[in-house]
């Protein structure tokens, strides 16, 4: 049988088939291949873009806050009674007994211990006895002295005689009133046997017990109670030196305590040390709070919030805004087109929170609130979000 001329032979047909998936193939390597060069250079773009931007650093930009607004001055205190009196013994003896411990409230007079004096006992004793011996002696010598006047007169004996007489009258008389003296000071030392509260207050510490062998006086002897008036307190706060000027007497201030917290007293400034202790570089400041809830504790810890005056000349700013280094102190402003431009500062006042500069920078500022150690002149910039002012007015301390 004869091959029919319009279908090719098979091996032909395989060849040509062969060629064209070749083909196809090839065609399609390519096209995975360009694809993975489009995405490799596409992904090597955005990387470089990532970069770019990594490298541009992103603050947040405050405007400086007013200061015309009253601040306040936090400052550590220590409160302390406003009457404290230490009590001691004015005569020695052993404590018989005492009515009052700590924490009870005594009034002005009342007995706060007695103590037992068989020394002074006998002294007094003895003075009593002197005292009568001498009132005799003296009734004796102006008896005498009497007679002896009325011989006088009869010519019986010299009128030296009758002057000697009178002249031992007035020296036994005089006896006598020494004697009397001296039984009126045992007679008041006596009275120092019982102790006595000063004032109003409070038994604050009792050092002292029956049968204590009890020392005169303040120096060789212990105190045997401590009495303090704690209807008012005094509060000691040291200032520094930078706002001694501006603490005046009438100046008020608000205290805290740890033990009641979120509560304030009113406190106000009564007088000041006028002078800088040369140690601390603080001056000393009394302020008086009432307690007559007897709330507040003497002896205790309490912060103290001074109100100060108005500085209407400067501008605020967070102390995170601040550069120091060896340049001085500095402030990072970022100008329209997004380059820093650092601005050496004079700081007025350093309230803790908010830092008051007097000069360096002006109102329309744009301060970057936490600025990179490593910024610089010039230096772009990407803001994070629409500028916020500086707290103005805000309470701080130091």
């Amino acid at each position: 049988m004869s091959p029919d001329p319009t279908h090719p032979a098979p091996s032909t047909f395989s060849r040509r088939t062969l060629r064209l998936g070749g083909l196809t193939i090839l065609i399609v390597a390519l096209v995975v291949v360009s694809a993975g060069i489009a995405m490799r250079t596409s992904d090597a773009a955005r990387l470089i873009d990532r970069a770019d931007q990594q490298s541009v650093p992103t603050v947040v930009l405050i405007s400086p806050g007013n200061a015309a607004a009253a601040a306040t001055l936090d400052l550590p205190a220590r409160l302390e009674a406003y009457s404290r009196a230490p009590i001691y013994a004015r005569i020695s003896g052993y404590l018989k007994s005492w009515k009052v411990d700590i924490g009870a409230p005594v009034k002005a007079g009342q007995l706060l211990a007695e103590i037992e004096t068989p020394d002074l006992d006998q002294q007094l004793l003895q003075a009593r006895a002197d005292l009568a011996s001498s009132k005799a002696n003296a009734s004796l010598a102006g008896t005498t002295a009497k007679r002896w006047q009325s011989l006088v007169a009869a010519d019986a004996v010299s009128r030296q005689e009758a002057d000697e007489k009178a002249g031992d009258l007035v020296t036994k008389q005089s006896v006598v009133n020494a004697s009397q003296a001296n039984v009126d000071r045992y007679v008041a030392m006596k009275a120092f046997t019982r102790i006595v509260a000063p004032f109003d207050g409070i038994v604050t510490a009792r050092s002292t017990d029956v049968g204590a062998l009890i020392n005169a006086g303040g120096g060789a002897g212990q105190e045997l109670f401590v009495v303090s008036d704690v209807r008012k307190l005094r509060v000691y706060v040291g200032v520094p030196q930078n706002y001694a000027s501006v603490i005046r007497r009438g100046t008020k201030a608000r205290l805290t305590v740890p033990e009641h917290p979120g509560k304030t007293y009113a406190a106000t400034v009564e007088s000041s040390a006028q002078a800088v202790n040369a140690a601390s570089g603080t001056m000393l400041v009394q302020l008086a709070v009432d307690n007559a809830e007897s709330e507040l504790l003497p002896g205790s810890f309490a912060n103290v919030s001074l109100d100060l005056p108005a500085n209407a000349g400067a501008l605020s700013i967070p102390p995170g805004a601040l550069i120091v280094g060896k340049s001085g102190l500095r402030v990072a402003t970022v100008g329209t087109d997004n380059k820093v431009v650092l601005k050496p500062v004079t700081i007025a006042r350093d309230l803790g929170k908010v830092i008051e500069l007097s000069s360096g920078i002006v109102a329309g500022d744009r301060v970057v609130e936490s600025p990179p150690d490593s910024i610089a002149n010039g230096d772009v910039v990407r803001v994070a979000k629409a500028e916020a002012p500086a707290a103005s007015g805000e309470r701080g301390g130091k």
